[in-house]
Order: C-alpha cells, then sequence, then structure tokens
C-alpha cells in the first residue's frame, strides 16, 4: 500500500486535487498509458457500513488489485478513497490489466448481494505525463479520469490512442462511442468501450459487456406482456412494442436500441437497471397488454433506470378495432415525457399506416416474429403468412415490404431454388412496397440492397441513405448501407456504418449478418488483422449461411492462417454448393472489394 492513501475520502474530492492539475517548470515528461479506476456507489456503501466497506476496499486492493497491476508490470501511482491512478509502460499491457481487473473483481463478488458488490469503472488513456518524485500529473492523467467517469458500472472506457495501440492486440472486442465531451478536456475525446471477450470466442461484440451511454437521450422499449392468458394473443403486445419502437425511432434526437436486443428480454422476469445497463440506455418502457369481449387495455410506463424512478404511467381502454389510435396515444405521451417542449410541435404521427384490418397487421407482426429468427423454416413459414395477408389486404405496404426482405434472405441463403429469380422476385414486392408508401424503411433497404446486388451503386446509396433518414435506429437498414458502401469503394464510410450496428443493436438476432458485413468492410480495406474476428463470430453466429465462411477463408488467407483456412473450406462445402475461385470472381465482379476478396481465397487454396 502506498504510505499516502485517503481511505474513506469522496472521490469528487480526491478528483479534484489529483487530477485537476496543470504542468510546472523542469518537470520530467514522458509518454505512458494512464489508468483510473473507481468503486460505483463508495459513498452509498460507506453510508450503510462504513467499517465493512473499508475492510472489503483493502481486501481487494490487495487480493485483486496489487498483484494484477505488478503482473503486467504496472505501478501504483496513488490510491485516494474508493480510486486508484496507475501507471503502465505498455496501452496493451494497461488494457490487459483492466480486463483482468474487471473479471477479478467480479469473481470475488461472486455470491454477494448486489449491495455489497465492489464494482469498478475504469478509465484508460495514453499521453503526455509530468512526473514529480513518483506522482504523475498533466492532461493525460485528467482524460483518463474523465473516461472512467463515463464509463458504465463494470465497464471499461478508453480513448482513441489507446484503441488505436490495442486494437487486434488483446482478447476484447470495442464500441466506438463517438466523441465525448469531457469535463474540463477543451476539445472532444472519442472514447471506446470494451467487450470482455473477443467476437470470436463469444459471440458478436457488444453481447457481453455493457455498452457506454449515448451523450443524448437513449430508450429501449421491453416487449410488453400479454395479459389475457391467450398465447395466441401475443400478436397484439408484440405489435404494440414494435410500433412504439418504430415510432419513437423516428425521432433523430432520441438513440432507440433495436426491437431485436429488446426482445431478446420476452418472457423474462428483469430489472429495468439492469437492462438499461446491458444495453447502454437511460429510459426504459415496459408495459402489458389485455384484451376481453371485443375491448383492448394497454397499459405502459416510462421508468428511468438509473433510479428506478417512474416517470410517467397512463392506460388506455379502447375498442380492439381502435389498436392503432392507442399505439399512437402512448407513443405521443412517452415523448411528452421525455422531451416536452419538442411534444408542442406538429404533433406526433407514427411511422406506420398499418391497414383496417387487425387480421393483415397481425398477419405482418407474426411474420416479423419469424424473420428475425433467420432461420429456413421460419423464413418460410414467414412468406406464407405474408402472402396471406397481402390477400387480405392487397396495398398493405409494410405486408410488401416484408416479403420482399424475407424472399431476398432466402435467395441470399441459397434456400430459393434459382437465385437469380429470388432476388427478382424480392425487387419486384420492393419497388410495390415503396409504390404503396415510400415511408416503409423495409421496402427501401431491400430495394437499395437489390440495385446494389445489380451494381447500380449510386441509386442504391441514394436509397439506402433514405433508410437512415426514415429510421436512425434500423440496425439492419444501416448494415445494408454499409454493404452497399463496402460494394461501391468506400470502405472507411462502410465500417462506421456497420459498426454503428452493432452498436445499435448488440443481442440482434441478425448479429451474423453485421458482423459478417462489419469483417468485410475491414477486409476490403485490408484491415486483416481487425476483420478476422468479426468474421469468426459471424460464422459462429449463423453457421448455416454458406456466405458468411466466404469472407472468413479469404482472410484467413491474407493472413497465412492455412490449416484454418482448410477447416472453413471443408465446413462451407458442408452448407452450401462447394466454394470455387471462379464463380466467386464472377458474383462480385464490379465490386470494389473483389480483387481483395479474391486475392485472399486464392492464397487459402480455394480451387478454381
Amino acid at each position: 500500500m502506498i504510505a499516502h492513501e485517503t481511505l474513506g475520502e469522496p472521490t469528487s474530492a480526491a478528483s479534484q486535487r489529483v487530477f485537476e492539475v496543470t504542468e510546472g517548470s523542469g518537470h520530467h515528461r514522458r509518454l505512458a498509458a494512464i489508468l483510473v479506476a473507481d468503486v460505483v456507489g463508495f459513498s452509498r456503501m460507506m453510508e450503510a457500513d462504513e467499517a465493512g466497506t473499508l475492510a472489503l476496499l483493502k481486501r481487494r486492493r490487495s487480493e485483486v488489485i496489487e498483484p494484477l497491476v505488478h503482473s503486467h508490470n504496472g505501478r501504483i501511482v496513488k490510491l485516494m478513497g474508493d480510486g486508484v491512478l496507475l501507471e503502465f509502460a505498455s496501452a496493451v499491457a494497461a488494457v490487459e490489466c483492466a480486463i483482468q481487473l474487471q473479471g477479478g473483481m467480479a469473481e470475488a463478488d461472486a455470491g454477494t448481494p448486489e449491495p455489497g458488490r465492489m464494482i469498478l469503472r475504469i478509465g484508460i488513456n495514453l499521453g503526455d505525463v509530468v512526473g514529480e518524485g513518483s506522482d504523475i500529473y498533466g492532461e493525460g492523467v485528467n482524460i483518463a479520469a474523465r473516461l472512467e467517469a463515463i464509463a458504465q458500472p463494470g465497464g471499461i472506457c478508453l480513448s482513441e490512442k489507446v484503441y488505436q495501440e490495442v486494437r487486434g492486440k488483446v482478447d476484447a472486442a470495442f464500441v466506438d462511442l463517438g466523441p465525448r465531451k469531457l469535463k474540463n478536456i477543451a476539445a472532444p475525446v472519442k472514447a471506446f468501450g470494451v467487450t470482455m471477450d473477443r467476437p470470436d470466442r463469444a459471440g458478436p461484440p457488444g453481447a457481453t459487456t455493457a455498452p457506454g451511454l449515448p451523450g443524448g437521450p437513449s430508450i429501449a422499449v421491453l416487449p410488453f406482456l400479454n395479459m389475457s392468458g391467450d398465447s395466441a394473443q401475443d400478436y397484439l403486445a408484440d405489435g404494440t412494442t414494435e410500433d412504439i419502437t418504430t415510432a419513437l425511432s423516428r425521432l433523430r434526437w432520441l438513440f432507440v436500441i433495436a426491437r431485436n436486443s429488446a426482445f431478446t428480454y420476452k418472457g423474462r422476469s428483469v430489472d429495468v437497471r439492469q437492462v438499461a445497463s446491458e444495453l447502454g440506455v437511460r429510459y426504459v418502457v415496459e408495459g402489458s397488454v389485455r384484451t376481453a369481449a371485443g375491448r383492448i387495455r394497454v397499459t405502459a410506463q416510462l421508468i428511468e433506470a438509473e433510479t428506478g424512478k417512474h416517470i410517467w404511467a397512463e392506460r388506455y381502454d379502447r375498442a380492439l378495432g381502435d389498436i392503432f389510435a392507442v399505439q399512437d396515444e402512448i407513443t405521443g405521451h412517452v415523448v411528452a415525457a421525455i422531451e416536452p417542449h419538442l411534444y408542442a410541435q406538429e404533433g406526433f404521427r407514427a411511422a406506420s399506416n398499418p391497414p383496417g384490418s387487425i387480421d393483415a397487421w397481425g398477419l405482418a407482426v407474426r411474420a416479423m416474429g419469424l424473420i428475425n429468427r433467420v432461420g429456413r423454416r421460419q423464413n418460410e413459414e414467414a412468406r406464407t403468412l405474408l402472402t396471406r395477408a397481402i390477400e387480405i389486404e392487397p396495398a398493405y405496404a409494410r405486408a410488401h415490404a416484408l416479403l420482399s426482405w424475407a424472399i431476398w434472405w432466402a435467395a441470399l441463403c441459397y434456400w430459393w431454388p434459382d437465385v437469380a429469380e429470388g432476388y427478382r422476385q424480392a425487387a419486384v414486392h420492393a419497388a410495390d412496397a415503396v409504390a404503396l408508401d415510400p415511408s416503409d424503411p423495409w421496402a427501401r433497404m431491400t430495394l437499395g440492397l437489390s440495385l446494389s446486388t445489380a451494381r447500380q451503386h449510386e441509386r442504391a446509396l441514394a436509397e439506402l441513405r433514405a433508410v437512415h433518414d426514415l429510421n436512425p435506429s434500423f440496425a439492419l437498414g444501416r448494415t445494408a448501407l454499409g454493404w452497399a458502401l463496402l460494394r461501391a469503394g468506400h470502405f472507411e464510410e462502410a465500417i462506421a456504418e456497420t459498426g454503428n450496428a452493432l452498436r445499435m443493436s448488440p443481442m440482434d438476432s441478425f448479429a451474423g449478418i453485421y458482423t459478417t458485413i462489419h469483417g468485410l468492410a475491414l477486409l476490403g480495406a485490408r484491415r486483416f488483422g481487425d476483420a478476422l474476428p468479426f468474421l469468426r463470430a459471424s460464422v459462429a453466429a449463423f453457421a448455416e449461411y454458406s456466405g458468411h465462411y466466404n469472407s472468413l477463408i479469404s482472410c484467413c488467407g491474407h493472413l497465412g492462417l492455412m490449416q484454418e483456412a482448410q477447416a472453413f473450406i471443408e465446413a462451407r462445402n458442408r452448407v452450401g454448393p462447394p466454394i470455387r475461385v471462379g464463380e466467386l470472381r464472377q458474383a462480385l465482379a464490379g465490386f470494389a472489394h473483389c480483387d481483395t476478396f479474391v486475392e485472399g481465397l486464392v492464397k487459402a487454396g480455394v480451387p478454381e
């Protein structure tokens, strides 16, 4: 232990004295990786049990923190209250130590009730420090402290300098949190969150640790409960949730978690604070739907996640035929609770314009659930339901839009007997949907992908950018835009868009395609080491789809991973037609990444 530690001192006061300093003359300057950590909720723990908390803090320091810091050749600069300032010569060592610190603290807390857990927030920066004796000062230290303040409980927040040094070198994936305005730091600092397990070992990035909060208001709409006692009425609860999510997503100032991630909580008893931490949001909407005797009752409530405070709650009793009006009212009240001054503007309208028939709407909602499960049997069932919906309501744009996507996906996965014909039919349904409702993002997404596949890059990008304008929180639409961008040769923009999709929907059922397209964009930019974990994750998430293997095989070829490439070639040939360089060269002709892609296949030993 450092002799001048100040156990029990409030973190805020210590931080002001330790970090808010300026460089003096004659001091030694050096480059260092700086790690700052503190205990979440320390003041509350002290109020509840001061002696026990101090004893526990000392044990954690001696049993977890000090051994890990020394094993990574780090240095404990100072301890202050519940915080610690560490210095490392290497950014890689700092991040690896941080990951193990979080794991060690979680392991030590195993079995401990939540109020007694000692959970860390960690910030890491790489920059100049000014040394004076055993102490260090300067903006490099200040930035690390401010990054720690915006980290999630149990999370790690890095500066861009650290990220650039460690990507591809540590067992972690990263979530781009964008430029962040930090207290008393003049210029915005681009920040990255850390996912503790690499996607090649633990699934899609963002699924294992809490992402950082976005800069503005953020919300997740949890699946509404069906209180009717009849599982056949699930579609009403699911449809209400879907419509609220879509409508909220039209508000550009509001970060809305994608529907697929929120629906992973369906049927589970959850703590909204835990959900909000896992999804990285400040607010949660939850509710229920009950039907009886031709009537529908919808309850909804808005909760501030950090405190669990109920900001707003309402109950709606209507005739069953008024379901769409009910959805409009709920959405309007949620918006009013978050930003009252915006509610006074031109009135809020729901994003979709569903038909008068509840049957057609219900079929489309059920089909959406099946489509999002991405399997072959579910895709076929969804196409059947959507065809019936169109027979009932021929002008139902959303049914045409979803059918276009279902057919396009089936063709992509070689589930359609004639792939070229499948793409053609998908484009026809997409065009019909756009003609019926130009504001439907699913329709314009599939139309944009069809144009991209036809090498009409500028038209495709125009359609897919329109999707983003219609629904900025549509993660699948962002990935589709990234796909078209990489095909057109805009690799860095493609990487940004697909990275945003991964952040926006960290638990999505389409994770396999998100990671594939993100990895493919990185491959197109010849960042093979960065691409590899994402491409491995895509295969792990959706092993049925042979196309995922193609990108991974090419990446392995570029990296000289011949044994791994051969194993993936064999696995790929078990789920699809045998891979051939000539066929893929022809299929990718006219796409900007074709030469790099084919080069990797040749290096991997794929037959011509």
